[in-house]
């Protein structure tokens, strides 16, 4: 680890600096207290709305201070950059905004809306190369090429400077925060809040959250070997590579990293939806998912969670929606072997009544199971008020000989 005091990359007047130059250009985002996330956190809890800036990320923070501080022969040219992500969107905006033209470099795996939705703010997508190295390295051969500046999505102390313009407004609105609770994908975000947070209140701890599929930084900080890869929720914070500037300023500023899996951030999510009504994607929900899954960790402390971004794919938001009522019960599949004749499913369907289980799909399967040739497999989806009306139901069936068993989610 760094020795604290040591020479960083930049510095907390740079952030100061961001904040002036950026100022009226991007979204003051609230920040809020939940009374309700306290409550079940047994911590205070503030919540930093970014997910509320126009293109519904922090992102655009950096990459309007990296625009500004162009020349104009620089903007003339205009900037490029490789991104599937939020930066690709705040990076065309305010590019648009300010005449300066933006070329965005992307896999051709990137899923049609994201391309969509960079060219609907004024960028240029270029599609080349199956995986995002491949389409950095194009982007950094046309660079040269075109005589384009390269603006990276974390790894750049003019970026991560305006990425800390999060942390000012943290604790100009809320002084009594003593823990911010940050999302670390390459480290931008966090190290400009680390840099300015710990000049503006030099007591106040600043820990880190990543993916457990994704422990770049955490690794790298903790001199360990970890595995990335799989498919997380987060995908915003899903980097193999975390940044080199970046790492610097974590090494020396940042107090923790921890790692949340995969139930956690889709918890997390579904709940700032039903709780606080408001939109997250996977990595915009891992500082709830870090404070839900290490409560000892932050009992009782006054606490800002960044919800740093909103773009979140509506079937994935609606399959995670599922998932949570399923994992409190509220809904099941219910897997209940019967006799294939006449009235079977019919007396089933009495318990279901009496117990008040309502019932959403009904699936047989007589062929592909191993059962004699007069039996079948009937899978019953179901919501019910609670999981103790599950329960209930399912003790029912099995006390009048029913084979019944529960389908699990990971």
């Amino acid at each position: 680890m760094a020795a604290k005091g040591a020479t960083l990359p930049f510095e907390a007047d740079d952030v100061r600096a961001a904040a002036r130059a950026i100022a009226g250009q991007v979204v003051r985002t609230p920040i809020m207290h939940s009374k309700t996330l306290s409550a079940i956190t047994g911590a205070e809890i503030w919540l930093k709305f970014e997910n509320q800036q126009f293109t519904a990320a922090y992102k655009e923070r950096g990459a309007l201070n990296a625009l500004l501080k162009l020349t104009d022969e620089q903007k003339a040219r205009g900037v490029i950059a490789a991104s599937a992500g939020n930066h690709s969107q705040g990076l065309s905006y305010h590019g648009t905004r300010l005449g300066v033209p933006v070329t965005i470099v992307m896999p051709r795996t990137t899923p049609t809306v994201k391309v969509m939705q960079t060219e609907s703010v004024g960028g240029q997508v270029v599609l080349e190369g199956e995986t995002f190295d491949e389409a950095s390295a194009h982007a950094r051969k046309l660079e040269v090429e075109l005589g384009l500046t390269f603006i990276h999505p974390f790894d750049d102390p003019v970026v991560a400077a305006g990425q800390g313009t999060v942390g000012v407004e943290m604790l100009e609105d809320v002084p009594e925060l003593d823990t911010l609770v940050v999302p670390i994908g390459g480290g931008g975000l966090i190290s400009g809040i680390a840099t300015i947070a710990k000049d503006m209140k030099p007591g106040i701890e600043v820990v880190g959250v990543q993916a457990a599929l994704y422990p770049s930084m955490f690794a790298r900080i903790k001199g360990e070997s970890h595995e990335c890869g799989g498919d997380t929720l987060a995908e915003g914070i899903a980097v193999k590579e975390p940044g080199e500037i970046t790492s610097q300023v974590i090494a020396a500023l940042v107090d923790d990293i921890v790692l949340v899996d995969e139930s956690a951030l889709e918890s997390a999510v579904a709940m700032l939806l039903q709780i606080e009504k408001t939109v997250v994607e996977g990595a915009g929900a891992a500082g709830l998912a870090a404070v839900m899954s290490h409560r000892g960790r932050f009992a009782g402390k006054k606490i800002g969670l960044v919800l740093c971004g909103g773009n979140i794919d509506t079937r994935l938001l609606a399959n995670v929606l599922l998932r949570d009522l399923a994992r409190s019960g509220r809904l099941a599949r219910l897997r209940i072997t019967l006799q294939d004749r006449p009235g079977a499913l019919f007396k089933v369907m009495h318990a279901f009544n009496a117990h008040h289980v309502n019932i959403i799909e009904i699936y047989h399967q007589r062929i592909f199971t191993t059962l004699p040739a007069k039996g079948l497999i009937t899978d019953i989806e179901c919501e019910a008020r609670d999981r103790g009306q599950i329960e209930a139901l399912i003790a029912t069936l099995i006390s009048q000989g029913y084979a019944v068993t529960e389908a699990e989610l990971a």
